[in-house]
């Protein structure tokens, strides 16, 4: 039977391990990420349990105490994989997701009784989410590959001028493709490249509209 000692032993680990995820979950629910909140407060609350049955396990009997643990640790890439989202070619959640499988082990850290690293290794997320965050937006530059679609009237020098002014505007041309209708005297360009991530969406179109006989255009992300 359990003692009351042991029973609040478990309820501190507990409720530890829900505080530590709601503080990284809260980082992650502001950057209006698909795992936020919630989902990190059940995550480290689900492993730290998984910790404790584990020991319980070990005591009672004699079963291995880290099996239960090697199966969370494996089992968290699902739902880490969940977080990660594609919009056409540029990728988001791969931070989420390794926030979730870390805060898996802090769970883990904490339903083991290791308070001290799991507070450590919270703190050192939010630092890295946080202040890191700053620091690369202010000195490291960030990119997005964009696929816009251009139809320009067909006459001498046009696919040169949709080129040039591509250049221009984009830190890097991925690809440059041209489609000619046989039906009529129109030019349908695509182009793959890489823009800076403050380039909005209205600065290209205002931009692209000063192409000399451009009739259409579509941006996707």
């Amino acid at each position: 039977m359990i003692g009351e000692t042991h029973i609040t032993d478990i309820l501190i680990r507990l409720s530890l391990a829900v505080l530590l995820g709601g503080v990284v979950g809260f980082e992650r629910e502001r950057d209006s990420q698909p795992a936020g909140l919630r989902t990190h407060m059940i995550l480290v609350l689900g492993a730290c349990l998984a910790a404790i049955i584990s020991v319980e396990m070990g005591a009672t009997f004699g079963s291995d105490p880290t099996r239960v643990a090697a199966q969370v640790v494996s089992g968290i890439g699902f739902l880490g994989a969940g977080a990660i989202l594609r919009y056409g070619f540029n990728i988001k959640g791969l931070t989420t997701a390794t926030t979730l499988w870390t805060m898996a082990i802090v769970g883990l850290s904490v339903g083991f009784g290791y308070y001290v690293v799991g507070v450590i290794t919270t703190v050192f997320m939010l630092i890295i989410l946080t202040l890191i965050n700053v620091v690369e937006k202010k000195f490291v530059r960030v990119n997005l590959i964009r696929n816009i679609v251009v139809d320009v009237d067909y006459e001498d020098g046009v696919i040169r001028n949709v080129r040039k002014t591509m250049t221009e505007i984009a830190e890097k041309l991925i690809s440059f493709s041209v489609r000619k209708s046989t039906r009529s005297l129109r030019l349908r360009i695509t182009i793959v490249a890489q823009f800076r991530k403050t380039e909005s969406v209205e600065d290209l179109v205002e931009k692209i509209s000063k192409i000399e006989g451009l009739r259409s255009i579509k941006i996707e992300q």
